[in-house]
């Protein structure tokens, strides 16, 4: 069966085992806003019509990053007072708003780990990125390296290159998105080799992952989801989380690239 069809088989099952359930709350449904990074994206998006027709809640959906200095990153929105009821971000990202008063103390729920993949432009060879020779010999013959302004981003450029000994051979090749999807960067040619999560290449057309970075230089970046602090809707905030972190639904986080946490 084919990816498509087996979320739609999935979330399926999910709509009839929860429909039930929240049909005596259809008339408290309520508009939720949301702000998800782009590593938890496709699974949210997958899972929210689900949810919808569950509980007769709309989800106001948007995206944005968990770091970095554009406008639609997350932290920024927050200290401009956006109205915003969820936020799904980087797990670090999120305890420092947590820290900072910004979120209901005590409402993160993590939902998923992401590792960190590399693609080329769809056609391309493909290097052997399985060893950490392969993956340094990859960076270095490539004409353009690409790699997030987000948490994996952050890593490939600060830790990442140092532990591959290769930070002054990239100089003037390696560059950093801000915003833009790596695999959009791809799959256009302005770069012939990029890495990010996994969860955020697979959704792009015209790339082909090549492989995830070798265990020894992985790096794993948690998904969390809180309640933002002031939502007048905190009830349906938090069915909301409850129906992302639940174990039913990890299949369908499992497809999109993700190792949810439900159910480990």
């Amino acid at each position: 069966m084919s990816t498509p069809k087996r979320i739609a088989s999935l979330l399926s099952i999910i709509c009839m085992s929860v429909a039930a359930l929240c049909a005596s709350e259809q008339a408290q449904a309520a508009d939720l806003r949301v702000v998800s990074s782009g590593g938890f994206a496709q699974a949210y998006k997958n899972l929210a019509p689900a949810y919808e027709l569950a509980t007769g809640d709309k989800l106001l959906s948007d995206w944005g990053p968990s770091m970095g200095k554009t406008s639609n990153a997350i932290p920024a929105r927050m200290a401009r007072g956006e109205e915003i009821d969820v936020v799904i971000m980087v797990g670090d990202s999120l305890d420092k708003l947590m820290n900072e008063g910004k979120l209901v103390a005590g409402s993160k729920v993590v939902l998923a780990n992401s590792p960190i993949a590399c693609a080329v432009k769809k056609g391309n060879s493909k290097p052997d990125i399985s060893t950490i020779v392969g993956l340094k010999n990859a960076f270095l013959q490539a004409r353009k390296v690409a790699y997030s302004d987000s948490a994996s981003g952050e890593y490939i450029k600060h830790q990442l290159m140092k532990k591959l000994e290769i930070e002054e051979q990239m100089q003037g090749k390696a560059a950093q998105i801000p915003a833009t999807p790596v695999g959009e960067i791809i799959a256009q040619g302005e770069a012939d080799f990029g890495c990010q999560q996994r969860s955020e290449l697979l959704p792009v057309q015209g790339i082909e992952i090549v492989g995830l970075l070798p265990q020894e230089v992985q790096l794993q970046t948690q998904f969390s989801a809180a309640i933002v602090k002031g939502s007048k809707v905190q009830g349906q905030a938090q069915a909301l989380l409850n129906f992302l972190a639940a174990t039913k639904n990890a299949p369908v986080i499992a497809e999109t690239g993700l190792e949810p946490v439900a159910g480990k």
